[in-house]
């Protein structure tokens, strides 16, 4: 026990003892003065949030309730799996103080599920043994241990939470009696959760009184108003941009509307009739409002919301309405219900112990008092199901890492909702099993303990579903938020942890650790930063199970990769597992599972909603089959001149800092390399693009090349000049603000609005601070080292923006003169680069290049002075590094942007969430999700049917839970042979063209077409292509493809087009030529 632990169960045990009423009541005032004291420290506290460390939950929760998080101290009671998870999770998501309650001693049997305990902890006092490790996870965290014993009414008290999560430790006449103690109190709350092998419970009890502040996270939704209509109800109409989201009854508030002022000044809002497409009504009387001008902006009231909980006792009697996970089991959660209760029952007839794993006899006995008497008393079900109350008998004594990652991801998340408010709480009771799981036939003496680490698991699967594991060649893509939990749960599974090398998990990620990781993914600590996160995650795995026969690689998995990832690994495996976060990556994996008839576990989080899919060969549709929409991204005149909202503003701002810093500056590199070739392929194909490319780089090397850091205040001024004031008064001359279109519409109508220029002050900080990220940017891309100030001014805002002013004002800035002629589009149509001439008016593209290639010769060879070895330093965008000025340029330039339309600046933080395109992310739906994933491994093992597996959509917000089986393949049919994706037709033999085509006749099918990805091999329209009928088909797909085969590749594929002897096209399966 740490010292801090020691003085504190020291403590409450001291105040356990005392029996004198006057110092139990000074005792009791001392304890709830501290509350305060904490209280106080955390408000203190409330600006030095660690955004770099939090960035991705500050994403999820937003600061008001992330500053509520870190002010909350949390009780956890039982540190079994579930219990280390709760705590994991919280301590993760950075609240003030978590206690850590325990009277139990670890055994062998705990560490199937809890990954702090290792066998040298078996003997040990379990909060003790894992405090330590706990602490590891956010040294911001207070973490101290208490026996249970000595857990008082002032203990409880002292908390905001009370999670209690071993109902081995608690009687349910103990959780009645904490409960009660704690609804004493307004802001206290009460948690209990509970898995007994595939089942779980979850109760909650937030007090009489319960204000939920955010029931589901989401922006408040927006509307840009086209017009209003003077009537009873107002019609409002919207752009025809986007689909109206608003819903009857919601209430909105108006903004920017010009005419009908009065709209703008009901800040409470108004009340929604009617939503159509794209518009709705307003419960309000318009008629005598003043007529409506132009502009406005509808947005969405969220209102709080207040909710009642009943207390435990009352909950076990009258439960209410159950949240529902799968709709195939719509009256399931009162037979669990009820089951806990015998449970309870069964354990006080036998002096607290459970069934016997597989006991026939224990199962009958436990049916028996389930109907007899625990039914007739609490009356939860018309009708016992005695099967499945028998197979919770047969393993309840089983406790398994999924099911403790799952619901310490769901109770993880219901702690921080009593403690923020932020989310719908769950109301009041959870249930859930996965009883497809099990394996078919549960017997006593396979489910018998064997005294060795997996116990728990053993206890529910069995002996023989172990040994299947521990064989297990698996493939995981990832090692990241998702990686890690995954890691977690086989190494605790025993996956791949056979004796003398049995099994092997293949874990490969080619990213590094950034400090940002530390919040989620945790198996990292801040001495990892910048290491391998395969790497560093298995040897963390390695600490949970030695045993575990792990090869760690840093390969992206990628069609540049299959000579690592070749045909032998791929065959070799016997399940993949994705933790990827990218579609592409996905596709990819998914096509190789498919090609080599592998089942893929697929998962995904964005904030706290998951979504789980299973891919098995010949039961399921594969990934790829289903895709979501496209996002929506603005037309290309909408960013360059048009923007109406923040996410305009960062998109253009990090676009251009990307063409500053990276694209042109690689472009200017390249030609540096090799001059000549470059110059000689650019006069070969000179054609606006190449311009465009050669632009680049006179622009890097001629036109803005810096020496000093003067010259890059100079650059950074002038551009400041153009961006924000040349170009918005050019855009303005052009179209002024009276300006009609062709049809007689006023041009500047909604969702365009009216710019202003931003004219340079050296007392606005935002406009200093924008000066000094580009000049300190510029500075580095051209290794400037004259005149820049030292590290540690740059450091020191102050004294730098004072040096940037200075030099800010030597800079002449010209006078700016709007020109007539000049073409700006407005064609939201157009994409980036289909501009014509670029302004250039007619003058050739080939003179154009040669005149700029001249000159960047010139400088090369004079100004550079023919050093072959001069680069740019390009600068590739890096979000999370809070020193490099990266997001200080974006943010600036977004900013400055939104000044000159208008818009609503966001802080350096917003500025990172959108322009990073960061993905919100945290522990809690993590661990929920690949906790379900892992409930579907089992079922691959025992090679289920369909019907058995479960695709899962949640949102721990709401909360929400939706479990469908997964869609079946579809099967084409033709002749005598029927095939699906997972189909393949293999040739043993080097084909020619005319041997394949031979193949497709003797099927009675006309081949008239075969490509190898995108490399037309044969096409029956092109006379040319009858050459190639007798050259073999590996040498044609190398030299049209322009590919050369691994020496390790056997195989490749051909997509062939055919089409029946009555001309009907059908689709046929890839077809694999064995060449090796």
């Amino acid at each position: 026990m740490t010292g801090g632990a020691k003085r504190e169960a020291e403590s409450l045990n001291d105040s356990s003892k005392n029996h004198d009423d006057d110092d139990a009541l000074k005792k009791k005032k001392k304890v709830e003065e501290n509350i305060v004291v904490v209280t106080t420290m955390s408000n203190t506290n409330e600006n030095k949030i660690d955004e770099d460390l939090h960035s991705r939950q500050l994403a999820v929760y937003g600061r008001e309730s992330f500053r509520k998080l870190v002010g909350a101290k949390v009780l956890i009671s039982g540190l079994n799996g579930l219990g280390a998870e709760v705590a994991k999770n919280v301590i993760l998501a950075g609240v003030k103080k978590v206690t850590l309650s325990d009277d139990c001693d670890a055994t062998m049997s705990d560490l199937a599920s809890q990954f702090y305990l290792t066998e040298e902890d078996c003997g040990k006092n379990r909060a003790e043994s894992c405090a330590a490790k706990l602490q590891e996870l956010n040294p911001a965290v207070e973490v101290v241990t208490v026996m249970t014993k000595d857990v008082t009414e002032d203990v409880l008290l002292a908390h905001d939470v009370v999670v209690v999560c071993d109902s081995s430790l608690h009687s349910q006449q103990d959780c009645e009696k904490w409960d009660e103690i704690l609804r004493k109190e307004k802001g206290k709350a009460f948690i209990k959760g509970d898995t007994k092998g595939v089942f779980g419970s979850v109760f909650c009890d937030f007090g009489d009184s319960f204000t939920v502040v955010d029931q589901d996270g989401e922006e408040p939704k927006t509307c840009i108003i086209a017009s209003i209509s003077n009537e009873h109800p107002a019609l409002v109409t919207c752009t025809d941009d986007e689909r109206v989201e608003l819903e009857e009854g919601d209430l909105v508030t108006f903004s920017e509307v010009k005419g009908m002022n009065e709209l703008n000044s009901i800040k409470e809002g108004v009340k929604i009739k009617s939503v159509k497409k794209h518009g709705f009504e307003l419960d309000i009387d318009a008629s005598k409002f003043s007529q409506y001008v132009g502009g406005g902006i509808a947005t969405q009231v969220k209102l709080p919301k207040e909710m009642k909980f009943k207390s435990f006792v009352d909950s076990l009697k009258e439960p209410g309405e159950f949240l529902l996970s799968d709709f195939a089991k719509m009256e399931r959660s009162p037979q669990i219900h009820l089951m806990f209760l015998t449970l309870e029952a069964w354990k006080s007839k036998n002096g607290g112990q459970l069934p016997q794993p597989g006991s026939d006899a224990d199962a009958a006995a436990f049916v028996a008092l389930a109907k007899d008497e625990v039914n007739a008393q609490y009356k939860s079900v018309e009708e016992v199901d005695e099967k499945l109350f028998a197979t919770f008998a047969k393993t309840c004594r089983g406790d398994i890492s999924p099911m403790a990652a799952m619901f310490g991801g769901i109770i993880g998340q219901e702690v921080v909702k009593a403690c923020t408010g932020k989310f719908t709480p769950l109301n009041q009771f959870f249930y859930f099993d996965s009883c497809e799981s099990l394996p078919e036939k549960l017997e006593e003496a396979d489910l018998k303990p064997t005294g060795s680490r997996y116990d728990g698991q053993i206890q529910c699967f069995g002996q023989a579903t172990q040994a299947i594991m521990e064989k297990q060649n698996v493939f995981l893509v990832g090692a990241g938020a998702l990686g890690c939990e995954f890691i977690k749960n086989l190494a605790l599974m025993g996956v791949s942890c056979g004796a003398s090398g049995e099994g092997k998990l293949t874990i490969t990620d080619d990213d590094i650790i950034e400090k940002s990781n530390l919040s989620r993914q945790f198996l990292f600590r801040d001495w990892d930063i910048k290491q391998p996160k395969s790497t560093c995650a298995t040897n963390a795995a390695k600490k949970i199970n030695s045993k575990l026969n792990v090869t760690a690689l840093q390969n992206r998995v990628s069609p540049d990769t299959e000579e690592v990832f070749d045909d032998e690994f791929w065959g070799g495996l016997d399940v993949v597992v994705n933790a990827l976060d990218n579609v592409n990556a996905r596709l990819y994996v998914d096509s190789r599972c498919v090609y080599f008839e592998k089942p893929l576990l697929e998962s995904g989080t964005l904030g706290t909603k998951c979504n789980t899919q299973m891919v098995v060969p010949h039961l399921t549709e594969n990934y790829g089959a289903s895709r979501d929409p496209p996002e929506k991204s603005a037309p290309m005149c909408t960013l360059h001149s048009f923007p109406h909202n923040i996410d305009h503003c960062l998109t253009w701002a990090r676009s251009e800092f990307e063409g500053l810093f990276e694209k042109s500056p690689a472009e200017a590199n390249a030609y540096l390399s090799k001059p000549d070739e470059y110059e000689s392929n650019a006069r070969a194909n000179a054609d606006a693009s190449m311009r465009e490319n050669v632009e680049k780089i006179s622009q890097c090397l001629i036109h803005t090349r810096c020496a000093t850091f003067q010259e890059c205040i100079n650059w950074a001024r002038l551009r400041f000049q153009e961006y924000f004031h040349d170009r918005v008064a050019q855009l303005t001359f052009t179209f002024p603000e009276d300006a009609v279109t062709s049809t007689g519409n006023a041009f500047w109508s909604a969702p365009k609005r009216f710019p202003k220029p931003v004219i340079f002050s050296e007392k606005d900080d935002g406009h200093v601070n924008l000066l000094k990220a580009m000049a300190i940017l510029k500075a580095e891309l051209h290794g400037v080292t004259v005149g820049v100030p030292s590290a540690e001014v740059r450091g020191d805002e102050k004294a730098m923006n004072k040096i940037v002013v200075e030099m800010a004002a030597k800079v002449e800035v010209p006078v700016f003169v709007p020109k007539d002629g000049v073409k700006i589009e407005t064609d939201p149509t157009k994409k980036e680069g289909d501009n014509d001439d670029n302004g250039m008016g007619g003058v050739e593209d080939d003179q154009i290049i040669d005149d700029l290639l001249t000159q960047l010769n010139n400088v090369r060879t004079s100004d550079l002075k023919g050093d072959a070895e001069y680069r740019l330093s390009v600068i590739e965008f890096e979000k999370d590094d809070d020193t490099n000025f990266h997001m200080e340029c974006i943010a600036g330039l977004s900013n400055m942007r939104a000044r000159n339309y208008d818009i609503a600046e966001v802080d350096k933080l917003q500025a990172k969430l959108i322009a990073g395109r960061i993905i919100p992310a945290i522990a809690t739906t993590t661990a929920m999700a690949t906790g379900l994933v892992c409930l579907e491994l089992y079922k691959v093992i025992h090679k289920a049917p369909l019907e058995s597996f479960r695709n899962t959509f949640a949102n721990l917000a709401l909360p929400l839970f939706a479990m469908a089986e997964p869609i079946a393949p579809k099967f084409q049919t033709y002749k005598d042979e029927k095939w699906s994706l997972w189909s393949r037709w293999i040739i043993e033999k080097d084909y020619t063209v005319r041997e394949l085509l031979k193949y497709f006749e003797d099927k009675e099918l006309e081949c008239y077409s075969v490509s190898y990805g995108p490399a037309l091999i044969y096409n029956a329209m092109f006379p040319r292509h009858k050459e190639r009928m007798d050259q073999k088909l590996s040498e044609l797909v190398q030299t049209v493809g322009k590919i050369t085969f691994p020496a390790k590749r056997k195989h490749f594929d051909l997509i062939a087009a055919t089409e029946t002897t009555e001309g009907e096209d059908i689709d046929v399966p890839l077809i694999s030529i064995v060449f090796r």
